[in-house]
């Protein structure tokens, strides 16, 4: 692939010094943080991608990022988390067992020990997306977070709800990923995997079902996420470089986060995975069941035309609203899909002022 914009590239946020803190979990990942920083502040803002993706949709330097928007708004001290679901890091191409369990009893509360050595008792505000979003908010109903001043959520948090043909997917599409087609993971970019090779007749396969364009790692997306033609995002939202490199945006992801999100849809809410494993016994089985302790204003951003987690934040907003009435807000998104709200060539005119005020009311 002939790229016009460099993968991993910094270059979407100017006027900010750059600095990278890595550090390890508890189970013995390395992950990091990248730092923007134009001037000290007393709000703090942290990223967090999702599932496929990493820091990199906050950065884009072919529309207005949100890093670079955050801070042109006086947001002038902005980190970016990469946690172990990052395109950055081979994890996701290798075959594990993690589960969303893991990430919150050891991502979050790692990434936020180091934020907090670096800038002490300020305020953190935390904007998430996707199983980012459910797993931070897992992370912090759970209790294994403190001194979050506001949580955004964009497109679901801790109730998952997906389409039909996505309860179907979530159901077969592992076991026959894993040992039928004998891939442990699903990469975009399959189409250019060699003639006849597993992975270049997955992508055939797919593209079949999908005429809405000629780019094979937007079929593949689909595949990978929710039922749609496109699925990930509304094609009229997103700048022609955007749609052509979405391969570099979204990467290759394992199998095993599925069967975890197939439990949640399935339960309704967000769940522990597995109550027998002993080293998530300090994890709740039902993250909601102490939602009414939890203190932490969030604001849930619900795209109208989400194909992946279809209405899961209006859902969590009205469940919300009869444990920790006010303490939340809904905002609908008209016209918008799962990530475009992010990625979106008009993100910032439609989304990301939503998101300003929101921390600005709960800043100084």
């Amino acid at each position: 692939m002939e790229r016009t914009i460099p993968r991993f590239t910094l270059d979407g946020v100017g006027d900010a010094e750059v600095s990278v803190y890595p550090f390890a979990t508890e189970d013995g990942l390395g992950l990091e943080l990248t730092r923007f920083l134009r001037a000290e502040s007393d709000d703090v803002v942290l990223l967090v991608h999702g599932l496929t993706s990493a820091s990199d949709v906050f950065m884009m330097p072919e529309h207005r990022n949100l890093a670079s928007h955050l801070l042109d708004e006086g947001f002038t001290d902005v980190w970016a988390l990469d946690f172990r679901m990052s395109g950055r890091y081979p994890y996701d191409t290798e075959t594990h067992r993690y589960t969303l369990d893991d990430i919150a009893l050891y991502d979050f509360p790692a990434a936020l020990d180091v934020l907090r050595r670096h800038i002490g008792g300020r305020r953190i505000h935390v904007i998430a997306h996707c199983l980012g979003s459910v797993a931070f908010s897992m992370s912090l109903f759970a209790g294994k977070l403190s001194g979050i001043t506001s949580l955004t959520c964009n497109s679901v948090s801790l109730t998952p709800r997906v389409p039909a043909f996505s309860r179907l997917k979530l159901r077969f599409g592992p076991a026959a990923m894993e040992y039928l087609v004998g891939l442990p993971y699903i990469d975009p970019r399959f189409g250019e995997a060699p003639v006849l090779t597993r992975g270049w007749m997955v992508a055939r396969a797919v593209s079949l079902f999908h005429n809405e364009c000629d780019v094979s790692a937007c079929h593949l997306q689909s595949f990978q996420w929710g039922a749609g033609k496109p699925a990930m995002y509304e094609h009229a939202n997103l700048l022609p470089v955007t749609h052509e490199r979405v391969a570099d945006i979204c990467g290759a992801s394992g199998l095993h986060y599925y069967r975890h999100v197939r439990r949640m849809v399935e339960a309704g809410r967000a769940v522990k995975y597995d109550r027998d494993n002993p080293a998530h016994r300090d994890l709740p089985d039902d993250y909601l069941a102490g939602a009414a302790d939890v203190d932490t204003p969030m604001l849930l951003l619900a795209p109208e035309r989400n194909k992946v987690f279809t209405d899961s934040n209006n859902h969590l907003f009205r469940v919300l609203e009869k444990r920790r009435p006010g303490r939340q807000e809904l905002a609908v998104l008209p016209g918008y899909g799962h990530l475009d709200p992010l990625i979106g060539k008009n993100a910032h005119l439609d989304v990301f002022p939503k998101i300003v005020d929101f921390l600005k009311r709960h800043g100084g």
